[in-house]
């Protein structure tokens, strides 16, 4: 898994693509360049070689071809073809002329013999093609020429006719050597090509480090700031972009470490003094539970109009208790100050004490594994199954089924507890709110018996045995409240 990650973040690196970028524009900017230079020095040495040869080919035809009689002999045109072909540079000359009665007489010399019927169609057609003479054009035949590839070696071809009769003339002139420059022009090129990319790369590699290296303590910063390392500050030297990144930087991170501090000030100070509340109206809340209960007692004897205020007075004090109880562990979570004080603990008894001690056992099925003993904190797991099981009675419906059973994962096993009850369910749009504290899923009734604050304590006691606690709808009907709780091994001491 490690390598493929740093594969990936290699292969889409900002230094890479920098690389790649300086590459692909010198690999452009220098295939560009020897394109064009080969395309020129291409047209050069062909034109050249060609025009040098088809300017002597036709000076040859006016001055050899054309003194040749009207009706010449096969030797005549042989001896004037070798002639033409000796004073020519490095082309052979086939020379043509028909008879009156159809036939055709040849006479051919050179490095390269070859027949009529190697010259091109079109070439013959355009050679023997006789133009009308005119202001524009004072002559009725001209040199004709056409490059051509027989068994895939250039050539050079040219024809003409003489004008007034004559015979028709054609060269073959091998382009060999030029194709054998021009490779090797190309080659020089490719490595030209080469040698420039290989410069853009190294070019772009110390443009890289030099301007990725500020750019990457940036980052180290920005990671070490959000590590919580807010006195994180980067040394500024320069006046460029990356400077002026440099100073804001540490700007926000200066503005950051101020509000932080006032937050965390704040937060201190709210929480020390939810604390110091809860713990001062604990002395008086002790009497007036005190009060109150011995009121509850003698309530039956009171004056009927006396009896309800007093009711209201006892279960408003209880909760005022509960809520002072809530707030002071609430505290203790905020503050990190929560331990736990861990024991073996048969789960199915736990679950089974729970629901006895608050008198549900008539609305609570219990479905658990028996012997499932589990190394946890028996005060915190009460405290979660107290707020579960009593949540969905209250919200829900009975009877509410709760079921413990174990899961074998790859990291060990999991303690699974699952509260379900017969209610209409959860909103959708409570949902994700239903662990926050003091919310209320409906705004028109702010008030309720509970504190608000049960299923947040549920899951911070989950959180604190590093497990955690999920709220949906059963597919069946009902909320569903499942708790999962690593099992660690029996008789692993500590508290946390």
């Amino acid at each position: 898994m490690i390598r493929p990650l740093l594969a990936g973040r290699r292969w889409t690196s900002l230094r890479l693509r920098l690389i790649i970028v300086f590459a692909l524009v010198a690999l452009t900017a220098a295939v560009s360049a020897s394109g064009i230079a080969y395309w020129l020095n291409r047209e050069a040495v062909l034109t050249r070689t060609q025009d040098a040869a088809l300017g002597d080919f036709r000076q040859e035809m006016q001055n050899r071809a054309a003194a040749l009689p009207g009706d010449p002999t096969p030797e005549e045109l042989q001896r004037t073809a070798e002639l033409m072909a000796g004073s020519s540079p490095g082309y052979s000359v086939l020379l043509v002329d028909e008879k009156k009665d159809g036939r055709k007489v040849f006479g051919s010399a050179g490095p390269d013999a070859f027949s009529l019927a190697e010259v091109p169609k079109s070439l013959q057609h355009a050679v023997n093609d006789r133009q009308k003479v005119t202001a524009a054009n004072d002559s009725e035949y001209h040199v004709y020429w056409q490059r051509t590839k027989p068994r895939g070696n250039p050539y050079l071809v040219g024809g003409t006719r003489i004008v007034g009769g004559g015979p028709t003339g054609y060269m073959y002139k091998s382009l060999a050597q030029e194709r054998a420059d021009l490779n090797s022009l190309a080659w020089s090129l490719g490595i030209a090509t080469a040698l420039a990319l290989l410069g853009s790369a190294l070019l772009a590699q110390a443009a890289a480090t030099t301007v990725l290296k500020p750019v990457q303590r940036l980052g180290d910063a920005a990671r070490r700031l959000g590590e919580g390392e807010l006195d994180t500050r980067l040394d500024v030297s320069g006046t460029d972009e990356l400077a002026d990144l440099s100073h804001t930087f540490n700007k926000t991170a200066e503005a950051l470490e101020k509000k932080v501090a006032d937050m965390s000030a704040r937060e201190e100070s709210s929480r020390r003094f939810v604390a110091d509340m809860s713990h001062e109206l604990r002395t008086p809340l002790t009497a007036l539970t005190a009060v109150t209960e011995v009121l509850e007692e003698e309530v039956d004897g009171l004056d009927p109009m006396i009896a309800p205020a007093v009711t209201l007075v006892v279960s408003e004090t209880r909760r005022l208790n509960d809520l002072v109880e809530n707030l002071m562990e609430v505290t203790r979570f905020d503050a990190g100050t929560a331990r736990l004080v861990v024991d073996d603990v048969d789960v199915a008894d736990q679950v089974t004490a729970c629901i006895d001690a608050r008198a549900w056992l008539d609305a609570v099925e219990l479905d658990a594994e028996r012997g499932i003993v589990v190394r946890l904190d028996p005060r915190r797991l009460d405290v979660i199954l107290a707020n579960l099981i009593g949540n969905a009675l209250k919200h829900g419906g009975s009877p509410v089924r709760v079921s413990v059973r174990t899961e074998a994962a790859r990291d060990g096993d999991t303690l699974v507890i699952a509260v379900k009850d017969n209610g209409p369910g959860i909103p959708e749009d409570v949902l994700p709110h239903v662990f926050d504290r003091f919310y209320k899923a409906s705004a028109s009734r702010p008030r309720s018996d509970g504190s608000g604050l049960g299923l947040s304590i549920a899951m911070e006691n989950a959180h604190i045995h590093g497990g955690d606690i999920t709220a949906e709808n059963a597919p069946e009907g009902g909320a569903l409240f499942t708790l999962r709780l690593p099992v660690p091994p029996l008789g692993e001491a500590g508290a946390r």
